[in-house]
């Protein structure tokens, strides 16, 4: 069957096309979709083709993973479901993670109508809510999961680092469990969308740490949400004993970790990947909830024809975009 998608062509190319997408199967649901989050990092990864899957960088020798209909995060209406499908039925509102495409590098994608997925793959929303808030739930769910990886106990104190979404989805997690969340960010913009309640450090120019955070007291936890090993390494003189790192950055082919640099205090590594079902189902509830804020944080809306104006937009300004979303 024929639909539309936004397409990676090459490197730093983008156009809205159509495309083939295979027939739904007996598992299937198929969703006319209304709204797609662009993943800022992750799709500007595989754009200038840095990487060829979720935690696979591009190796010289590697194809080029182009084309490919990148993204993994969806909201619409349900079409038609098959005959395994029970949960569902036409005219439900639901998320949808990665759906499938004919003729790509990746077998999946995200920006990608209609969207053709297994059942697993699909969450019914709440009644009476913004179907927006949710279409990014997939990247919720990562900043859900790192703020909730390591054990954290009522006004211990933790750094995030990175002002983007998985961010703030970080630290809003935090501090719904009761942290001092402490947020570094190079983008006051950004950081403004912070709730007040956490303190932001501005670490353009090559802020001191020890200086900036070193009288507030000893870290529990530290979350990397950039990939910045560098930024790890200056806080852990400031870590507890026991504490933890949390390491969801993409750190391409320089994610070297010193084991050994782990041990005087005894720090835990996590590294968080990817989605699972208990975690996306956690995650509805936070955005339902009310204490995981997504609407809040979208700065940028896109008419679907526009998609390439969207990425020009985040390629030439992305200190300015957060959220991002596709309107189909």
């Amino acid at each position: 069957m024929k639909g539309n998608a936004v397409v990676f062509t090459d490197r730093l190319q983008v156009e809205y096309q159509t495309v083939d997408i295979p027939e739904p199967g007996e598992q299937d649901v198929v969703v006319q979709v209304l709204h797609s989050w662009i993943s800022i990092g992750t799709e500007s990864s595989y754009l200038r083709g840095e990487r060829i899957s979720g935690e696979t960088s591009y190796q010289e020798g590697d194809p080029w993973p182009f084309p490919i209909a990148a993204g993994y995060q969806k909201v619409g209406i349900v079409q038609s479901v098959g005959n395994a499908v029970h949960h569902l039925r036409k005219g439900d509102r639901v998320f949808v993670s990665a759906s499938r495409i004919s003729g790509m590098f990746s077998p999946s994608g995200g920006h990608i109508n209609p969207a053709i997925a297994d059942k697993s793959q699909v969450w019914k929303l709440p009644e009476d809510v913004s179907e927006v808030a949710y279409s990014g739930m997939v990247l919720t769910q990562v900043g859900y999961n790192c703020g909730t990886r390591a054990p954290i106990g009522q006004g211990e104190r933790v750094v995030v680092i990175g002002d983007g979404l998985v961010g703030h989805w970080s630290a809003q997690t935090l501090l719904h469990r009761g942290a001092d969340v402490i947020l570094l960010g190079r983008h006051p913009d950004r950081m403004a969308y912070a709730d007040e309640r956490i303190r932001r450090v501005d670490t353009t120019g090559g802020t001191d740490l020890d200086e900036a955070l070193g009288s507030l007291g000893a870290i529990s936890v530290v979350v990397d949400t950039v990939g910045s090993m560098k930024t790890v390494e200056q806080l852990m003189p400031l870590m507890s004993r026991d504490s933890h790192i949390v390491s969801a950055g993409f750190l391409g082919t320089s994610g070297i970790v010193d084991i050994q640099k782990l041990r005087p205090k005894e720090i835990t590594l996590h590294t968080p990947s990817g989605w699972t079902t208990p975690r996306m189902n956690e995650t509805l509830i936070g955005i339902h909830e009310g204490w995981l804020k997504t609407e809040e944080l979208i700065t940028h809306r896109f008419p679907i024809d526009q998609a390439a104006e969207a990425w020009r937009t985040i390629l030439n300004n992305k200190q300015a975009c957060l959220g991002v979303v596709l309107d189909w």
